[in-house]
């Protein structure tokens, strides 16, 4: 089966109109091909949402009765003008559930477009935030007054922290060789005096990040921690870095 093929597949598959090889080939392909399972996920979550307000059971005689009219009904021949080609079973099983997949987005046109939509702006939302944290940081490390201190983190790495006094805000870079061992995740933290505040937890397996702190200058010290994760309400000593700011 070449890479169109199986690329085809995805409506069929999504109305379980396909054989069983087919569907072998299809689900070892989709495992690794990220816009057929986004398109699957979308055909699933339509024909499911039609289905909660739509689906009935049939009159018990539908079937004979459709069989019945197309035993009687004459076959119109083909058009002279028009070369038809053979379709083979499975071509033609796949156009069956293609123009099923077709009937489902016309009438679920809204659905999908909302769906979408919905994509987009959280994705305009979060290109947006990205630029404002960019630019606002491009302006702290530009700032004439801006002060640099460095540490380094137990088993490799630095802690940068740049503030500026007149901005009342400052940037901590880390930069770790290694993430915590036993699934803990780093955590930063402003200590004034003896009271220490979160300033974000990374994920796991996360080792570096660039996080802006409003308020920092005026803080002793910024320290990095490894706690479970998700972060802590309160450090866990001892701390991997401590960069002291005063």
């Amino acid at each position: 089966m070449t890479t169109t093929d199986i690329h085809a597949l995805v409506g069929a598959y999504a109305l379980d109109a396909v054989d069983d090889v087919e569907r072998a080939d299809f689900e070892r392909h989709v495992r690794d091909c990220d816009s057929c399972r986004t398109e699957l996920d979308e055909l699933r979550e339509t024909a499911a949402r039609l289905a909660d307000s739509t689906w009935s059971v049939p009159p018990p005689r539908l079937r004979e009765n459709v069989m019945a009219a197309v035993a009687r009904t004459r076959q119109l021949p083909p058009t002279p003008a028009v070369r038809v080609r053979p379709v083979r079973p499975g071509r033609r099983r796949w156009l069956v559930a293609a123009a099923a997949a077709v009937v489902l987005a016309g009438g679920a046109s809204a659905t999908v477009y909302q769906i979408q939509d919905q994509r987009v702006r959280d994705a305009g939302s979060i290109a947006a935030r990205a630029q404002r944290e960019s630019d606002r940081t491009r302006d702290i490390l530009a700032a004439p007054d801006l002060v640099v201190r460095t540490a380094p983190v137990a088993g490799g790495g630095k802690v940068t922290v740049a503030q500026s006094p007149a901005l009342k805000a400052g940037v901590i870079m880390l930069g770790a060789n290694a993430a915590p061992s036993d699934g803990r995740v780093y955590q930063l933290w402003t200590i004034r005096g003896q009271r220490p505040t979160s300033a974000g937890a990374l994920r796991v397996g996360q080792t570096s990040t660039v996080q802006i702190v409003d308020g920092l200058p005026g803080a002793d010290l910024v320290g990095v921690t490894a706690e479970p994760a998700g972060g802590s309400v309160t450090p866990t000593m001892p701390l991997v870095s401590q960069v002291p700011l005063v």
